[in-house]
C-alpha cells in the first residue's frame, strides 16, 4: 500500500521538479519567466498530439520539449530583444498558451493516449520495496534526477555556470567583463522552456495519458513558488518538488478516507490544499528576508540593454 502511494507521489512530483529546474536556471540568469504554466501546457498538447500521430511516446517527449522551447523563444524575443516587461509578458504568454493548447488538442479530446512505459532494470527492480520505486520508472523520472545533478554541477562547478550566475547577480558588470548577457539569457530561457515542455509532456504521456484542456492545472505556478522555496538550489528543488507532490496526492487520499468514515469535507477545500500549502510556505520564507536576499539573483527581473 505504502509502495503504491510512493510511486504515485513520484509520478505527481516529477513535472513539478522538471519545470522548477528549468525556471531555476532561467532565474539564475536574471530573467523572471512567469510563463511557465503556458509553456508546460503547450508541451503537454504538443507531446500528446505528436504521440498520437506517430504512435511513439518518445517522439511525443521530443515534441513536448520542442513546443516549450519554441514558446520560450517568443518570451525571449519580447523581453530580451524588445525589452518588454517580464512580468506582463509572462502572464500574457500563460494566457496565450492555455488558449493555443486548447486549439491544438481540440481534435484529440477523449482519445486514449499512448503511455510512456517504465524502464525496468533487471534484478534491481526485484529488490524489495525500493526496486520498483527506483528501478522501474519512466524516462522523465530519470531525466529529472540527471538534471538535478547536472544543473548543480553546471551552476557551481563550471566556468559557464559561474558566468551565468554573474549575469544574474550583476548584468552590467558581467557585460563590462565581456560576457554576452543577451545570448546567455536567451539560452537560459530556452532551457527553462524546454524543461517546462518536458514537464507538460510527462503530464499527457505518463501522469494522465490523455489530453484534457488546462490539464497543467496550476502546476506551473507551483513550480515558480518551488524555485523560491528551494532558494535557487537544485537539490532543494528536488526535495521541495516531492513535498508538494506528496501534498497533492495526500489530498486525494484524504478525500477517499473522509468518504469511508462518513465525514463530509468539501472536495473543493481538499483540492485547494496544494495551493494553500504553497502560500503558507511562501509566507514562512518571506519572514527570513536575510536568507532570501542572499540567494536571490540581484538582477532578477531587471531589463538589460547593452547600449545603455
Amino acid at each position: 500500500m505504502f509502495e503504491a502511494i510512493l510511486l504515485t507521489v513520484i509520478t505527481a512530483s516529477t513535472p513539478l521538479v522538471l519545470a522548477a529546474l528549468g525556471e531555476l536556471v532561467t532565474e539564475r540568469s536574471g530573467v523572471l519567466n512567469l510563463g511557465v504554466e503556458g509553456m508546460m501546457i503547450m508541451g503537454a498538447a504538443c507531446a500528446f498530439v505528436a504521440a498520437q500521430l506517430t504512435g511513439s511516446p518518445y517522439v511525443g517527449l521530443l515534441a513536448g520539449i520542442l513546443g516549450g522551447g519554441v514558446f520560450s523563444l517568443l518570451f525571449g524575443l519580447l523581453t530580451l530583444t524588445l525589452v518588454a516587461n517580464q512580468v506582463a509578458t509572462g502572464l500574457a504568454l500563460t494566457i496565450l498558451g492555455l488558449g493555443l493548447s486548447g486549439q491544438i488538442g481540440e481534435a484529440f479530446v477523449g482519445q486514449p493516449g499512448i503511455k510512456l512505459q517504465p524502464i525496468v532494470f533487471p534484478l534491481l527492480s526485484d529488490i524489495p520495496f525500493f526496486g520498483r520505486v527506483l528501478f522501474a520508472q519512466d524516462l522523465t523520472f530519470y531525466l529529472s534526477v540527471v538534471l538535478v545533478i547536472g544543473i548543480n554541477w553546471f551552476l557551481f562547478r563550471s566556468r559557464t555556470g559561474l558566468k551565468l550566475r554573474a549575469i544574474g547577480d550583476n548584468h552590467a558588470s558581467a557585460h563590462a567583463l565581456g560576457i554576452n548577457v543577451i545570448r546567455t539569457r536567451y539560452l537560459a530561457v530556452m532551457f527553462g522552456g524546454a524543461c517546462a515542455g518536458l514537464a507538460g509532456a510527462q503530464l499527457s504521456l505518463v501522469y494522465t495519458p490523455q489530453w484534457v484542456e488546462n490539464m497543467s492545472a496550476g502546476r506551473g505556478w507551483i513550480a515558480l513558488a518551488l524555485v523560491v522555496f528551494a532558494s535557487w538550489r537544485p537539490w532543494r528543488v528536488l526535495a521541495g518538488g516531492y513535498l508538494f507532490g506528496a501534498v497533492g496526492i495526500g489530498q486525494l487520499h484524504a478525500q477517499i478516507l473522509a468518504q469511508n468514515l462518513g465525514i463530509v469535507i468539501p472536495s473543493q477545500f481538499l483540492s485547494a490544499l496544494p495551493y494553500a500549502a504553497t502560500i503558507v510556505v511562501l509566507i514562512i520564507i518571506s519572514h527570513n528576508r536575510r536568507t532570501t536576499l542572499i540567494n536571490t539573483p540581484a538582477s532578477l527581473g531587471k531589463p538589460f540593454v547593452p547600449d545603455r
